[in-house]
């Protein structure tokens, strides 16, 4: 009896050693993907490269073991990451880190799916190197238990990675939503406040005075903005507005 259960405790320790190498590799992926997503959501140049550094070093990390925990997708991944995230400190301006940020985010949540289904997918391997093929039919179903379990760990923790990506990314949607909904409500003012400026000019008789015209270029892209960054935008136009105003209103008493 104290073979047996010797020998099940020598089964257990391999199969879940097994797995060392992947779960290390799935700390540093995840660990990379979460740097690349505070890079993507920084607002300024200086943290954009921070992060980026920080995920590109997780990535580095993580590609030490990949090739002991055999998952080729995960590795490919890991490298088109990498080659992304080098660039980042030579752009010369945020748009241009951002757009390689942007890419290495999107490989990077991959490569953590493809970790967990390696993770998953080598568990039986793992349980047959570490049983040697052994027929005794008492520790045959000793090991399926085992391996039933372990499978339905890892499972688990796949269905869990998948959940905290799927919420990640319906909030950078609903995130683009408030942005669109928040530009919309700015023009809004703008549009109404040029239409009053002009009317009052108008109804003051003012001699020559300039119309006021929305100067915002249709080509300008604010999107990649965050929340801040765009009522600053907007917030700086209505002030430029307004002082141009009272200028030409007190011109007209000239």
């Amino acid at each position: 009896m104290k073979n047996y259960y010797l020998l099940f405790f020598l089964i257990t320790s391999l199969v879940v050693n097994g797995q060392g190498d992947c779960d290390y590799t799935n700390s540093y992926l995840v660990s990379a993907y979460s740097h690349v997503k505070d890079s993507y959501d920084s607002n300024n140049i200086n943290h954009l490269q921070y992060y980026a550094n920080r995920s590109l070093e997780s990535f580095k990390l993580a590609k030490k073991t990949l090739s002991d925990c055999n998952c080729e997708p995960a590795l490919e991944l890991a490298d088109k990451c990498i080659e992304l995230l080098a660039k980042v400190d030579g752009a010369e301006t945020f748009e241009a880190g951002r757009f390689y940020v942007k890419r290495a985010r999107d490989y990077s949540k991959n490569s953590v799916i493809e970790i967990d289904k390696c993770s998953v997918s080598s568990d039986t391997n793992t349980y047959v190197e570490a049983t040697g093929g052994s027929e005794d039919p008492e520790l045959t179903d000793l090991q399926r238990e085992q391996q039933r379990l372990k499978q339905q760990q890892e499972a688990l923790k796949l269905k869990e990675q998948q959940i905290k990506m799927k919420l990640a990314e319906q909030k950078e949607k609903e995130l683009i939503v408030q942005k669109k909904q928040l530009v919309l409500s700015y023009k809004s003012a703008i549009t109404s406040n040029i239409n009053t400026y002009n009317k009052t000019l108008n109804a003051c008789n003012c001699a020559n005075y300039e119309p006021f015209r929305d100067s915002e270029s249709s080509a300008e892209d604010i999107s990649g903005k965050s929340v801040m960054e765009i009522k600053d935008y907007y917030t700086n136009r209505l002030k430029s507005m307004a002082t141009k105003y009272v200028a030409q209103l007190n011109s007209c008493d000239e």
